[in-house]
């Protein structure tokens, strides 16, 4: 299946490992021109370099989402370099293990920034790029939080629902123009994340990181966590030519994991 998407460029947060860097993967395979956007540039350009191994086009911009100040000139360097973002991809790193409760307004107002305002800025200067091209993709990848709210996990789970909120909204305001707005929700996918909140979970309870997997692995389903890949393909599906009837939605990508309806 042709997912229409070769030579447009998509900008992928996060990219420099995990479920970012999954994302990058399956896009630069559907022919996409990839930047590859972390805080980390090392990381950056360790995914860059595994893109271009296999034949295609990426390239490494440094980013911290908490300032909100680099947005113009980061998304004036991609347009000089690759042309206008066609595709975007939300993905940002998640806040400490927390309860909701007693949390400085501080710390609140930290992650708000990086974590939704970020996005929010991102997207709405790129918006215009696609509304004169008559067809955009954003995609946000937020957390089975918003779903189904994780313990200790009290700043994610709050402050990614907002994104949910955020996302169904444009989707109403951008359908009509050709722009597509989708939430994209994991389960346990096998990430260094996933697996530093394992080893959280472990400490606090004590226990063992591997009985602590092992009963995750229990609530799947499928029986297993996810391949980052797994992830990505989906959500380059969603960026494709071939999901321009899906929009307003949130699509878990979790094995069966989260039980409601």
């Amino acid at each position: 299946m042709d997912f229409g998407i070769s030579d447009k460029c998509a900008l992928v947060l996060g990219a420099g490992g995990g479920l970012g860097g999954a994302i990058a993967h399956s896009l630069a395979a559907e022919g996409a021109k990839v930047v590859v956007a972390d805080i980390d540039i090392e990381a950056a350009g360790k995914t860059v370099a595994s893109i271009e191994s296999k034949g295609g086009r990426a390239m490494a911009l440094q980013w911290d989402l908490g300032d909100l100040s680099v947005i113009e000139a980061n998304v004036s360097a991609i347009e000089n370099r690759f042309g206008q973002i066609a595709i975007l991809i939300n993905n940002t790193g998640g806040p400490p293990p927390t309860t909701v409760s007693g949390q400085a307004p501080e710390q609140w107002s930290k992650f708000f920034q990086s974590m939704v305002l970020s996005v929010i800025a991102l997207t709405d200067r790129v918006l215009p790029g696609m509304r004169s091209a008559g067809w955009g993709r954003i995609i946000t990848s937020t957390s089975s939080g918003v779903i189904a709210p994780i313990p200790n996990l009290g700043l994610s789970n709050a402050l990614r629902s907002t994104l949910v909120g955020w996302s169904k909204t444009l989707a109403k305001e951008e359908g009509g123009r050709g722009i597509t707005c989708n939430i994209v929700l994991p389960g346990r996918i096998a990430t260094s994340r996933i697996t530093f909140l394992d080893e959280q979970k472990a400490k606090r309870e004590g226990r063992t990181v591997e009985d602590v997997a092992a009963e995750s692995t229990a609530s799947i389903p499928v029986g297993r966590y996810g391949d980052p890949q797994e992830y990505g393909d989906v959500v380059a599906f969603l960026a494709s030519t071939k999901s321009s009837f899906v929009t307003g939605s949130v699509i878990r990508i979790d094995g069966g994991m989260i039980a409601s309806i």
